[in-house]
């Protein structure tokens, strides 16, 4: 298999905080999205984008991905050393399957989250189970593999809608077994951002959109829906659509963040229109300044 330099992949450098991380995702993960990409291999590369993120976001997937040193090159054959099972795994217990499509590197190193359990002990917890956005505000099932000794064992997980980021879901244990608890974990959307139950998403706007007041059609997860943006909006300005959130008693709201942006004055109209704006409205955006 071929290895993978995830730092590289997202345009980093090991040393990367969580939210240059985070930051880098959005950014790659904006120019390579399917639904909206003209690059060439956009699919490919977006779920290449998807995987790192994964990883390097997890705080203890990332350690162990670091183990691997930095001798290795994207693309390079790579085999797993042969002790990463025993340090970076529980072999003999029961494991947890949910790749979700990730590559063969991936999955020879993270294919499974360790876990004990046995008649009579408490609930076992079972890692995580990832879900997209659109998949957690709708509801879903999840179908995952465990292997309990070397024996593979398929259940039905139901995830209802509405489900946030760390809630535990539960399924009965069999023959005596402990109870297994799944904990969610929401893969990262290149528009929405979810906390608790409210959805956040940026909204670019035009300068005179901002000035003059607009009807914007603004993406929600339950469908798209008219915001009137008021004259005079400034940029981080914040405007709720209440109850286009997640579901829930109540449900979440829709936090919609201005951002202006500027086109680029790349002709000599569009240059004789900037001046005409600068001598017509005598704005200084530094007035303030001592």
């Amino acid at each position: 298999m071929q290895y993978r330099d995830y730092y590289e992949i997202l345009g980093l450098t090991r040393g990367a905080d969580a939210d240059e991380v985070k930051r880098a995702y959005r950014k790659m993960a904006r120019k390579y999205h399917p639904d909206v990409s003209k690059e060439k291999n956009a699919e490919d590369k977006f779920k290449e984008v998807q995987e790192a993120y994964e990883v390097l976001r997890d705080a203890d997937k990332r350690a162990a991905y670091d183990q691997l040193g930095r001798d290795f090159r994207n693309g390079q054959q790579f085999r797993p050393p042969p002790d990463w099972s025993q340090r970076f795994g529980q072999p003999g217990g029961q494991r947890f399957s949910d790749l979700n499509g990730f590559s063969d590197f991936f999955s020879s190193l993270f294919g499974g989250s360790g876990f004990g359990g046995g008649a009579g002990q408490a609930d076992t917890d079972a890692g995580h189970v990832d879900v997209t956005v659109e998949e957690a505000f709708a509801g879903t099932k999840r179908r995952v593999t465990l292997n309990e000794n070397g024996r593979h064992r398929q259940v039905d997980l139901q995830i209802p809608a509405g489900v946030t980021e760390g809630q535990s879901l539960r399924i009965a244990g069999v023959g005596g077994r402990s109870s297994l608890i799944f904990r969610i974990r929401l893969r990262p959307h290149h528009v929405y951002d979810v906390v608790g139950k409210d959805v956040q998403i940026e909204l670019p706007l035009a300068p005179w959109e901002a000035a003059l007041g607009a009807k914007v059609a603004v993406p929600t997860l339950g469908g798209t829906v008219e915001l009137t943006v008021p004259g005079g909006a400034q940029s981080g300005q914040k405007l709720r659509l209440r109850g286009r959130g997640f579901p829930g008693t109540p449900h979440g709201d829709q936090i919609v963040t201005i951002k202006l942006v500027t086109p680029a004055a790349t002709t000599a109209a569009a240059k004789q229109a900037y001046e005409h704006l600068k001598r017509e409205l005598q704005f200084d955006a530094r007035a303030d300044w001592p």
